[in-house]
């Protein structure tokens, strides 16, 4: 069975789509890693085949123009390729960018891991700017309708995620929170009074955390409190709607959704060197970049088992482990012939089930790192 039919019996087992389908999106996940671009003009000519370069843009520009993704197949599909192993812990975030007179506001909700945050669901927003509380809202709804509210640990956001109906939305669910708020936000001060929650931690010194030891109104409603000010003097202030004590530090795991438009951006298919400037079709978009993500990062996270990420001087790592993974894939894509096997090895991190050669191994019974652990001993030995 040659590669490019392994891969889309691989995406069969998360995407039930027609296989002319499954054959294209396996075409073009292997395009996406060679020329790392998500220009459809560079794509076209990295596909397999004797086509002309013509045809196979004419190809791309079907697919985003006509077929339908649906949304809640690749958020599963998402859960079940990066194997959360706790509670997850949600970051909303929005990224805009412009193309030409075109903005491209994209307002996502993901599920943060090992430093990276993986796209569940997300809405392109028809305006510049700002979400309101119904985008927000809306979002945290298909995913309640998707998944059970019990594996939710917490959702982190940042001050542009503020405001009454929000707050009220997400306590009635509940969705547990932990949110930065501006610092002309009001806190209630212990006696009824309304403060600027700048005015209530003036004195608080650079590099010192306080944490509130009673909870505090916030447009009518009780939230627990925590504030840090940063070294260069900023006041960060986290509301939390069931502690305190850990709120800062869980806070900072926002920052992962950063790392994943860094991963979607320059770091790995310059995203916003796309020419779509059709909402829909940017939306199919993000879902064949989420797999590419979730493969790139599986991958890395085996790869660092075999062979440990170095460190700089300055204690952070030469690489990510994304970036680990998206190498190694890349290579692979770009010799396909002479990386046979390599290929086949990685085909694990998309599916329970992958085939080398003329048998087939059936995960269903072989829990996918023990299947590794088995490949990891072969390539040490």
């Amino acid at each position: 069975m040659s590669e490019l039919s392994l891969l889309q019996s691989t995406l069969k087992s998360h995407l039930p789509w027609h296989g002319a389908r499954l054959n294209f999106l396996a075409q073009l996940l292997i395009a996406l890693f060679r020329v790392k671009t998500v220009n459809l003009v560079e794509i076209a000519t990295a596909f397999i085949g004797q086509a002309q370069h013509e045809s196979h843009y004419k190809r791309l520009q079907r697919f985003f123009r006509h077929f339908e993704v649906d949304a809640t197949l690749v958020a599963k599909a998402v859960v079940a390729l990066m194997d959360f192993s706790s509670q997850w812990v949600l970051c909303f975030d929005r990224t805009q960018w412009q193309f030409g007179q075109t903005t491209h506001n994209v307002l996502m909700l993901a599920v943060a891991h090992q430093g990276v945050a993986f796209p569940l669901l997300w809405v392109l927003l028809p305006k510049r700017g700002n979400s309101n509380t119904d985008e927000r809202i809306d979002l945290v709804a298909q995913l309640l309708k998707l998944f059970p509210r019990k594996q939710i640990a917490y959702l982190t956001a940042d001050r542009e995620f503020v405001g009454r109906a929000w707050i009220k939305y997400l306590l009635k669910q509940p969705v547990p929170f932990r949110i930065r708020i501006r610092q002309s936000d009001c806190l209630s001060n212990g006696r009824g009074q309304a403060i600027k929650a700048r005015v209530l931690f003036a004195d608080l010194p650079p590099e010192q955390m306080r944490v509130l030891p009673k909870r505090r109104r916030l447009w009518g409603y009780w939230v627990y409190v925590a504030a840090l000010r940063l070294k260069d003097g900023q006041l960060l202030v986290v509301v939390s709607s069931n502690s305190a004590e850990t709120a800062i530090a869980e806070y900072a795991k926002r920052w992962e959704i950063e790392t994943l438009f860094g991963c979607l951006k320059r770091r790995g298919f310059e995203l916003e060197s796309t020419h779509l400037m059709d909402a829909v079709r940017l939306s199919k978009l993000l879902a064949v970049l989420t797999l590419a993500l979730c493969w790139a990062h599986r991958t890395g996270e085996w790869l660092a088992q075999l062979k440990p990420l170095k460190f700089k001087k300055h204690g952070r790592k030469a690489k990510s482990v994304f970036r680990y993974g998206f190498d190694y894939l890349r290579q692979i894509m770009l010799n396909l012939s002479q990386r046979q096997a390599a290929f086949r090895t990685a085909l694990v991190f998309l599916s329970l089930y992958v085939e080398c050669g003329a048998s087939s191994i059936e995960l269903l019974h072989l829990s996918r790192d023990a299947w590794i652990a088995g490949r990891m001993n072969l390539v040490l030995s």
